[in-house]
């Protein structure tokens, strides 16, 4: 367990880097302090004494303590070229190798250091990465949104980053609450494209496995229904099967429950993306359902797990390595006072066939 000044240390660092304690407002006196925290004025006075080493407050004898902004150009001792950093939600599965490699060698290009953090899709591991940037005084910023379809309570740092004229762009989704520049596939048409596919090659009954807190995956459900109503099929809410990141490890048992429950009646699926639908060739090998005579399958984004699976999944593509690229681009124009920068940029999929979709006879 953390000693009680550290987490008093801890705390006030996040009002500071939230913009909730402004540069040069006075803090709490200490009697409040120790009364808020609960400790002794001895652990309130080494805390701020630890603050004020590390440049994030400052004592005035006889009048207070105050916010310091000088933690800022403590960073002045880091290597002299700019440093811009990443956060994304994983680093080395997925997609994500080969978006970070596209980042760091436009970096390279003019000489960037890259600063890399991962959140695991996980909000307070967020916090802790966008608290480090702050703290480290990163010059601009790449980042993957945290479980970008629900609230997220780190909005305040984002508005830190505006208010400190530090430009960042976003990857794969963004938060709209903000306004924010954003590289992203066009997930309403991945997915419908998927679907079209499938009902072009005669499929009437077509499900869809989405992932709900991320934005791609509402996207990803708007184009499945886009492309239902598009051929009058009708929506049939017992053919989704949604999950999100906390019950991602029970996607397999549910999968088993959800595909025995609609055997006799689903003849293809679109899958939120490649790691999806191989779980779901996975699932119909131990069911005994055979793909794709039994069951078609599409799978997105065109990954490292469809290229190397032991079938070739039909999928669609993603930018991955070029997005990378041009969101580096992006923030490194933007630091060198480039005007006219896009807002947002989308990127348009194409189909890659595989050997996971058969066409089937309309009756």
């Amino acid at each position: 367990m953390k000693p009680k000044y550290q987490l008093i240390i801890e705390d006030i660092k996040s009002h500071i880097l939230s913009g909730t304690y402004k540069a040069g407002e006075k803090i709490p006196s200490e009697s409040a302090l120790q009364e808020s925290y609960n400790v002794s004025r001895q652990t309130v006075r080494k805390a701020i004494l630890e603050l004020s080493n590390e440049g994030f407050l400052r004592s005035e004898r006889g009048s207070g303590t105050y916010v310091s902004s000088q933690y800022r150009s403590r960073t002045g001792t880091k290597a002299m070229n700019k440093t811009i950093g990443v956060i994304t939600t994983y680093i080395s599965d997925y997609i994500f190798p080969s978006i970070i490699r596209g980042i760091e060698s436009r970096l390279n290009e003019d000489n960037y250091s890259l600063l890399l953090a991962s959140t695991n899709n996980d909000i307070s591991q967020e916090k802790k990465a966008l608290e480090m940037m702050l703290s480290y005084g990163v010059d601009g910023l790449i980042i993957e949104p945290t479980r970008s379809n629900v609230f997220n309570p780190n909005i305040a740092y984002y508005l830190s980053f505006k208010e400190q004229e530090v430009p960042f762009a976003m990857i794969n989704a963004y938060y709209e609450e903000l306004e924010v520049p954003f590289f992203c596939l066009d997930d309403v048409q991945s997915s419908y494209l998927a679907t079209r596919e499938l009902i072009a090659k005669g499929h009437t009954q077509i499900g869809i496995i989405a992932k709900m807190d991320d934005l791609q995956g509402k996207f990803r459900m708007k184009g499945f229904i886009k492309a239902l109503g598009e051929a009058k099929l009708r929506f049939q809410h017992e053919h989704v099967l949604s999950f999100d990141t906390e019950t991602k490890p029970d996607l397999s048992a549910n999968l088993e429950v959800y595909l025995n429950d609609n055997r006799d009646e689903l003849t293809a699926l679109v899958c939120y993306n490649d790691e999806v639908g191989l779980e779901v060739v996975h699932v119909c090998r131990k069911l005994g359902i055979s793909i794709p005579d039994e069951l078609s399958i599409i799978g997105q984004d065109n990954s490292y797990f469809a290229k190397n699976a032991n079938i070739q999944l039909t999928t669609l593509t993603h930018p991955q390595e070029q997005m990378g690229r041009d969101a580096a681009d992006w923030v490194i124009k933007n630091l060198q006072g480039k005007k006219d920068l896009p807002i947002n940029t989308y990127y348009q999929p194409v189909l890659i066939e595989g050997e996971t979709v058969k066409a089937i006879e309309v009756e």
